[in-house]
């Protein structure tokens, strides 16, 4: 027995109350019974109290839940009755605090037991408190077998004739009776409160709490027992066993409690729960003195014998009692060195020794005693009447017949609940065999029973086996056996009733060895698979430390499971016994995990057992020679598959295990094996593992063989048959080379055409099944000419449009249009498909720009290595292929279905939608025009423009941008879009920045379009901010995400130019004059202020604020400072260009009134007039850009910077002032407060900006291409952006 957990607690005391709460008869029943248990009338409260809660028992109205809270609390006052447990406990139930209402329940037995089992909770006693106390029934059974067994019917003695001549007896006798039937009443009451408490307490702390132990009366001294009795008790009590069997996993303990009344004293019973034998032995030596002191090491036996002594020293008279206690003891020391002495020599055999003897000696046999099933369980008596009920146990009629009718629905030994109560016929089988036993062994009717057995002398002294007795597992089954049958009989009574270690263990093997020998006939599994055997079976795995034993008995039972059903209840009866068995397991015992698999156990089971690390050791292990009905290895897999199968979030953590640990390539060979349910389990965990892992494809492809799987196809049942075809599909996300070599090995393997096999499969799949088997079919039929027809393409693509069409199926919409992306062929190496990655390369897309696709992804499309060449090609041409197939089925079908999927409210199939539909557009412009771009253009061009007009992610617009592409190379796409241009502008400008496509698109939307140029760069002002307290804005540059700006009464101020453009980040005055000039360094990292104080300071940018780093005197004032790598450059107070190196040396050069152009290197060359001055000077993509007076018409110049040759101008009649230029536009700033902005191209004016009147734009900066700041001579920063 075992300690109950939690759970099982909570289920069986929760069934009870739902059963008083919802059935009306047993709610009768059970509030009657506890009524009567009242030491008083019920007052009316009482009685009123019962009404209320008997009439508003609705779980579902909330006025119950108070009525039974006042009932509850009507009844409850002072000491808690038994009616006032039992409403508090279905109040509680009634407001689902299930917990609660269990341990007020479990209070029932506390306070009143004896109406608690009797007559309120007899069923829920049987279920949790019985198997507990079952050894409690057993002493009383015992005690009143003594009583009874000097009363005589017709010439026998046994307790079961004496229990039907009560009224014969003499008025002592029935006096003792009585007195232990009280006895046995208080023993149970006491028992039943204290195993309530512990039922509290582990619904109250979990799992953990050890169980009670049990009481039992001790001797009250008048009690006239004969000292050979007290020895006897003693000495077996000493050796830890009720039956003097070798037993060396109980441990006892005695202490003393007082019971209510002071009368009677009880001492605890020996512990009933096994101290296991520490699995680690399977590793030791096992050595003739190890098994020989056994019994010495029992846990707590001389502390056992020396409680039982000091129990009495405590009577009245302690000199008597004292050598009363010297002489028992004495005579326990004196069998307990006999005892020692007999078992030593009954294990003198080494484990060589062991197997020689089971094959030349085993049939030698113990001294003849009464078989273990010719003696009543109950009376500890040979049959007189024996009868067999439905649960395979025997039992004494009349014995059997008063536990039925003391209530009791259950058997005594199982607790398997009856079906009927009506008694069978006698087993007159049995009854014949006892006669004939009794004949031969000369016994009369009294026999001293199986557990009074002494051990047997050794088998290794035995020479000559004497004659068999009938085997104990055969005489209900069978009455005569001969020859082989005969042996294995005769093995099993060893088994089953041999009191020595060494016999049982030679009792296996000799099993063993019979039953390959016969080769598992039907008689021997007959024989070995009743219970009783098993039984035996079960208890040499807890007791044997010889891994040979322990092996060949994990080895039967598997033989035996796997075979007969009945043998798995039997082992599944008892909790622990499962439990040893994964305990043996995980300390290395292989073959128990077979025998772990025919249990099936529980996945909660499974978690508990934590047995995950120890399968995957199995599965790497190479040793594969165990001969068995199933491989270690398989039920490894097949378990693990299991524990895999759960959607709790252990399987997840466990998959990561098996993935990191590399046991993938351990499984990948089970997808070969012969059994089939190995293969199907193997495939699963493979999915799984590339789920978590797709990278694992790649090591999976080049050692699994599918032809077994192939073959699987057509005899598994549906749902595996879907787990196939999946597995494949998610398989082939490879790359192309090794994809084409996968799929003809698919269509060409096993023993029949898997295309025909996939079609019939397609026309009678479930709705969510089809995509996934119409995909794995279209890749196979694609890999023959797709020009030709095929019944197998249009099958599979009328599924996936069926399917795409489908609304009521979101599910399946989803999967169709997720098998049309991964159609294209080509996949991450995680197995992801990677079409929209793919689309977004070809749209131009610029390396910064990854903010919504995969990094892993965005790596495999940007990789243009020579090593993947001939993969791309093979990709290109797949791609080509299927395509063509997609959009020529019914003329361009598919383009309308997905049409209608772009109209879709769900994020994600609005997604995949949009991609499919841009895939395909896309290939419409590779592919042969055969009509099939109009039917698209019909179809989506109108859902394109909608989405690049108004979709809220930047990749949706550029998916639409490729698209329409592929339907304006033609002038009617174009005049299609006429009504939609300025939109469509609009959105290019806006993508530009990330896409190259939308630069060429917008090139080619403006061309012989000049009416439509000056609407792309309409601007408005964002921000405008007031600096006139500082004097005029002088200078502005864009630094390092800030803007700096320099005013005339030498201040600098930073600016933010975040979601909150211009607000002040910092302001500083080192400069003592106007700040004329701001530059940047070529390298980006300093900024350098030029003042007409005669200094040039160096500021570095940290934390968003600069810092001045070096002052240099540069004796004249700066006015347009220009940076180089060594030197500085600016114009001087007077004439000419003064260059200042960072050494200190300075030099002005062209001292005539020319200006002097600075690119890379300082270069005279005249370009203007002396009397045309410049104003302004920008270099920018190898061209120079000089502002001047217009007076020849042009105030702009362009020239180019190699030869200085005159490229362009701009036709402005503006004085301009300063200038800038963008990647588009040109900004020239005049001294009328007013700015020109300039196409860059085609040098064509877009727009005129009104900074202001009665000021002068002093300067301009612009920032990314899209904001440009103004500065102003009354102060003002103003910021305008494109709009």
């Amino acid at each position: 027995m075992t300690a109950v957990t939690g759970g099982f607690v909570l289920r069986r005391v929760t069934a009870f109350l739902e059963e008083v709460i919802w059935n009306l008869d047993e709610r009768q029943r059970v509030l009657s019974a506890a009524r009567r248990r009242l030491s008083s009338p019920a007052d009316p409260a009482t009685v009123h109290a019962i009404s209320v809660l008997s009439d508003n028992l609705d779980p579902s109205s909330s006025s119950s839940v108070a009525a039974a809270a006042t009932a509850s609390a009507a009844v409850g006052g002072g000491k808690p009755s038994a009616l006032s447990v039992l409403i508090l406990s279905i109040s509680l139930a009634l407001r689902r605090r299930h917990a609660d209402a269990a341990r007020s329940l479990l209070d029932l037995f506390a306070h009143d037991p004896t109406a608690a089992r009797g007559d309120i909770a007899p069923q829920l006693f049987e279920e949790l408190f019985l198997p507990h106390l079952f050894q409690v029934v057993r002493w009383f059974a015992d005690r009143r077998s003594r009583v009874l067994s000097s009363v005589e019917e017709g010439g026998r003695v046994g307790a079961t004739a004496s229990m039907a001549i009560l009224s014969r007896m003499s008025g002592g006798q029935a006096t003792e009776l009585r007195e232990l039937e009280r006895t046995y009443e208080n023993v149970m009451d006491e028992n039943s409160r204290v195993y309530a408490g512990y039922l509290k307490e582990v619904l109250r702390s979990g799992d953990g709490v050890r169980p009670p132990e049990l009481v039992f009366p001790m001797a009250d001294g008048n009690e006239d027992e004969t000292k050979e009795e007290v020895e006897d008790e003693i000495f077996r009590e000493a050796i830890g066993s009720t039956n003097e069997r070798f037993n060396p996993i109980w441990s006892e303990g005695d202490q003393s409690v007082e019971l209510p009344g002071g009368r009677t004293s009880f001492a605890r019973a020996p512990s009933l729960y096994p101290q296991r034998i520490n699995p680690q032995l399977l590793y030791k030596e096992s050595s003739i003195d190890s098994i020989g002191s056994r019994i010495k090491d029992v846990p707590g036996s001389d502390e056992a014998f020396n409680s039982v002594v000091n129990s009495d020293v405590s009577s009245s008279d302690p000199e008597p009692h004292q050598e009363e206690e010297d002489r028992k003891q004495a005579t326990l020391q004196r069998r307990r060195q006999q005892q020692r002495q007999r078992r030593k020599s009954s294990v003198s055999l080494s484990s060589t020794d062991l197997g020689r003897v089971v094959a030349d000696n085993f049939l030698a046999s113990t001294k003849q005693a009464p078989p273990k099933d010719f003696v009543c369980p109950i009376t500890n008596q040979l049959f007189d009447d024996p009868v067999t009920l439905e649960t395979g146990q025997t039992y004494e009629r009349r014995a059997i017949q008063e536990w039925l009718d003391r209530g009791n629905m259950t058997c005594p030994i199982t607790r398997q609940k009856l079906h009927s109560t009506k008694l069978p016929k006698t087993n007159y089988v049995l009854k014949r065999l006892i006669a004939s036993w009794r004949e031969e062994n000369d016994c009369s009717t009294t026999v001293t029973p199986v557990s009074s057995r002494k051990p047997s002398p050794t088998v290794a002294r035995r020479t000559n086996p004497p004659k068999r007795s009938p085997s104990p597992t055969s005489v209900i089954s069978q009455a005569t056996t001969d020859g082989t049958t005969g042996d294995l009989q005769h093995a099993i009574t060893c088994l089953c009733t041999s009191e020595v270690l060494s016999e049982a263990e030679m009792a296996v093997l000799y099993i063993e060895r019979l039953w390959r020998e016969t080769g598992a006939d039907t008689k021997v599994l007959s024989s070995l698979s009743k219970p009783a055997v098993v039984n035996g079976f079960v208890e040499m795995l807890f007791h044997s430390v010889e891994p040979q034993v322990l092996r060949t008995t994990v080895f039967l039972l598997c033989e035996l499971a796997s075979r007969d059903k009945l043998v798995i209840q039997s082992l599944t009866r008892v909790d622990s016994d499962v439990e040893f068995i994964v305990a043996l397991f995980k300390k290395g015992l292989v073959e128990a995990v077979v025998l772990i698999y025919l249990l099936r156990p529980s996945f909660e089971s499974f978690l508990e057992m934590d047995m995950v690390e120890a399968l995957l050791l199995v599965l790497k292990s190479s040793d594969d020679s165990y001969n068995m009905c199933l491989k270690p290895k398989a039920a490894s897999i097949l378990l693990l598959q299991q524990i895999l199968a759960s959607d709790n979030k252990i399987p997840s953590e466990v998959i990561d295990v098996v993935v990191s640990e590399g046991v993938v390539e351990s499984v990948i060979p089970s997808l070969v094996a012969n059994l089939e349910e190995e293969r199907m389990a193997a495939m699963r965990i493979i999915m799984r593992c590339m789920e978590v892992d797709g990278k694992s494809r790649h090591m999976i492809v080049g050692k699994v063989g599918l032809d077994a799987m192939l073959e699987n196809f057509v005899t598994v049942s549906d749902i595996e048959r879907f787990e196939i075809v999946r597995f494949l599909f998610e398989l082939v996300k490879l790359d192309r080379i090794n994809n084409d070599r996968l799929l003809h090995n698919i269509k060409d393997g096993g023993k029949f055409s898997m295309m025909h096999a996939l079609l019939v499969y397609l026309q009678t799949a479930l709705q969510d099944q089809s995509p996934i088997i119409a995909g794995l079919l279209l890749q196979l039929d694609i890999l023959v000419e797709p020009r030709k027809a095929s019944i197998y393409r249009e099958e599979a693509i009328d599924a996936l449009i069926s399917c795409l069409r489908n609304p009521d199926f979101h599910n399946s919409q989803l999967l169709a249009v997720e098998t049309i992306l991964s159609l294209q062929g080509r996949f991450s190496s995680s197995g992801e498909p990677i079409v929209r990655a793919l689309l977004l390369k070809r749209a131009g897309m610029k390396r910064g720009n990854r903010s919504s696709t995969g990094s892993d992804q965005i790596n495999y499309v940007l990789d243009e290595s020579k090593d993947t060449l001939e993969e791309e090609r093979a990709a290109e041409e797949w791609e080509r292929k299927m395509a063509f197939v997609l959009v020529s089925h019914e003329f361009g079908l598919l383009f309308e279905t997905l049409a209608e999927g772009l109209k879709s409210e769900e994020r994600e199939f609005f997604s995949a939608c949009l991609v499919s539909a841009s895939w395909l557009t896309y290939m419409l412009s590779i592919l042969p025009d055969t009509g099939l771009r109009g039917a698209a253009k019909v179809c989506l061009l109108k859902h394109f423009v909608s989405i690049l007009k108004s979709a809220k992610h930047a990749d949706d617009k550029a998916l639409a941008m490729l698209a329409l592409r592929s339907f304006i190379q033609d002038s009617d796409g174009l005049h299609e879009l006429t009504f939609d241009i300025k939109d469509i502008i609009t959105t290019l400008r806006e993508l530009k920045k990330s896409y190259v496509l939308a630069k060429e698109l917008l090139k080619l939307f403006c061309h012989g379009k000049e009416s439509c140029i000056p609407d792309m760069w309409n601007h408005k002002v964002l921000v405008q901010v007031d600096c006139s307290m500082h004097g005029e804005v002088l200078s502005i540059c864009y630094f390092k995400n800030r803007i700096i700006s320099g005013h005339s009464d030498g201040t600098v101020k930073v600016w933010g130019c975040g979601q909150k453009l211009l607000h002040q980040v910092q302001e500083t005055r080192e400069h003592a004059k106007a700040v004329t000039s701001l530059a940047i360094s070529p390298s980006g990292k300093k900024l350098f202020s030029g003042s007409i104080d005669k200094s040039l300071r160096v500021w570095s940018l940290h934390d968003g604020q600069i810092n001045c780093m070096e002052v240099h005197d540069t004796k004249d004032q700066i006015h347009n400072l220009t940076i180089a790598s060594n030197m500085a450059c600016f114009i001087p107070q007077g004439a000419g260009v003064k260059v200042l190196t960072w050494n200190g040396g300075s030099k002005i050069i062209n001292p005539n009134n020319y200006r002097n152009i600075l690119h890379n290197s300082i270069k005279q060359q005249k370009l203007l007039a002396k009397a045309n001055p410049v104003y302004a000077l920008e270099v920018q993509d190898g061209l120079i850009y000089s502002a001047s007076s217009p007076l020849d018409g042009t105030a702009v110049k362009i020239w180019n910077a190699s030869d200085y040759s005159q490229v362009g101008s701009l036709p402005s009649t503006l004085e301009v002032r300063c200038m800038a230029i963008s990647n588009e536009l040109i900004y020239l700033g005049s001294k009328t407060g007013v700015v020109e902005i300039w196409a860059k191209d085609k040098l064509l004016r877009v727009g005129t900006l009104q900074i202001g009147t009665n000021c002068k734009v002093q300067c301009m900066a612009v920032v990314g291409d899209e904001v440009l700041v103004v500065g102003t001579s009354t102060g003002r920063l103003q910021a305008w952006g494109l709009t």
